[in-house]
């Protein structure tokens, strides 16, 4: 079982502590092997926005066992973190941890010293002031969260949800983390390289253009569709549509194709049997070289390494064939 430990200090956000603990520390709708063991670690009574009174697990002192360390928002950007939470975290990553931080926990790690020379983010408000305080950091604005392997780093708010979906989708699957995501009522992936600020809503009114475009083009992923496809659906031109797209989701045309095709892809290798080449065919990506190359970009591993590691266990117990 994997242990996950939820670092906590006078000053931290209560909205990124309640939600970690929601997604680790409850059981996910479907069974899953191995779920986390949730442990909150703090020195003490811990007040959270200066209202909500905490009582820790354990100490901090145990961040050093966990295999994934989370590091709430932080209030106060402007004051530095207690020193024994910095040097807690920084110990428990030298010991192996894996550590995320939510929103302003980011200043967190950057004390701690595990951003120097990575690329990290935090709320769109604070960068500049993450930015100059540590200079050593590569502080993108534009992003929903950054993933450096060992040391992850979110926006704001609801981009901390999608970096505890990731987190679960990397551990459990595309399956489990979907699964979690219709329970909360929230958007299953949205990729860390979305823009953090959308100037305009997702639209949700079914008659919108853009909004029957998506479900047009998301029941076609096995078709080769283009930019020209979509803005023909649309009755736009291909120039329009992209400014268009952007406004409405921060990314293009085309890498929301590419991502939902990468999405679908994963939950094919997680729930059939079908080979590479036969997945590559229904997710519109040709060829299962091209599926590959695209997967191992994206996801980090190849398709089979991906499937050997998620594929759902059949009735008999034994995991489905590589493909």
């Amino acid at each position: 079982m994997s242990t996950v430990a939820i670092a906590v200090a006078d000053g931290i956000l209560h909205f990124e502590l309640a939600l970690a603990y929601e997604l680790f520390g409850t059981a996910p709708p479907v069974p899953v092997e191995d779920w986390y063991e949730l442990a909150i670690c703090g020195a003490g009574t811990v007040r959270a926005d200066g209202r909500f009174l905490l009582e820790p697990d354990c100490g901090l002192d145990r961040l050093v066992l966990a295999d994934t360390v989370i590091v709430p928002g932080w209030a106060d950007v402007d004051a530095d973190p207690p020193a024994d939470l910095v040097d807690a975290v920084r110990a428990a990553h030298e010991a192996g941890a894996r550590v995320a931080s939510l929103c302003t926990g980011a200043f967190v790690l950057a004390a701690a010293g595990l951003l120097e020379g990575r690329r990290a983010t935090t709320h769109w408000a604070h960068t500049e002031v993450l930015a100059a305080r540590f200079p050593g950091v590569e502080v993108d604005p534009d992003v929903l969260y950054v993933d450096n392997g060992s040391v992850l780093t979110s926006a704001g708010k609801a981009a901390a949800m999608d970096l505890c979906l990731h987190l679960v989708r990397r551990d459990h699957g595309s399956v489990i983390a979907n699964a979690l995501a219709r329970r909360l009522v929230v958007q299953p992936h949205r990729p860390g390289g979305q823009a953090q600020f959308v100037a305009t809503p997702m639209p949700e009114q079914p008659d919108h253009p853009l909004g029957e475009l998506l479900a047009w083009a998301t029941r076609r992923l096995d078709q080769p569709l283009t930019v020209e496809d979509l803005a023909r659906r649309a009755n736009m031109s291909s120039r329009h549509l992209g400014r268009h797209f952007r406004s409405m989701t921060g990314t293009t045309p085309l890498q929301w194709l590419l991502t939902q095709r990468i999405h679908r892809a994963q939950e094919l290798l997680e729930t059939t049997d079908d080979s590479v080449d036969a997945i590559a065919g229904a997710t519109g990506m040709g060829t299962g070289a091209t599926l590959r190359r695209h997967f191992n970009r994206t996801v980090g591993v190849p398709p089979d390494a991906y499937r050997r590691t998620f594929h759902r266990r059949r009735a008999d117990g034994t995991a489905g064939s590589p493909g």
